[in-house]
């Protein structure tokens, strides 16, 4: 009985795990959506960025593209190592699997 709790566990973990992924890869690409925007923007118009409940005029865009790029590396690394984890995960419950089909 104890590997179909193991099992079970990890089934929850890959589930946690997916939904991880799922949500750092939509964010990345809002940002990256984002960056192209401001990239795109023409310099004559204003850009305005959400601080709290306030919209702020940017003065500096590249500093705001810099911020978004930052922003967009950090997201990134965290979902390699979501994706490997998750990775880790399956390999984990198809071992279980196995186990548990063999005995």
């Amino acid at each position: 009985m104890e590997n179909i709790d193991q099992l079970q566990l990890v089934v929850a973990e890959v589930q946690a795990a997916r939904q991880q992924v799922s949500s750092v890869r939509a964010q990345v690409q809002e940002l990256e959506g984002t960056i192209a925007a401001v990239q795109s923007q023409p310099d004559g118009l204003a850009l305005h960025r959400q601080l709290g409940g306030v919209l702020i005029e940017v003065a500096d865009r590249e500093a705001l593209i810099s911020d978004l790029k930052e922003t967009l590396d950090s997201l990134t690394a965290h979902l390699e190592r979501f994706s490997e984890r998750e990775k880790q995960l399956i390999q984990t419950y198809e071992e279980l699997k196995k186990s548990l089909q063999g005995a």
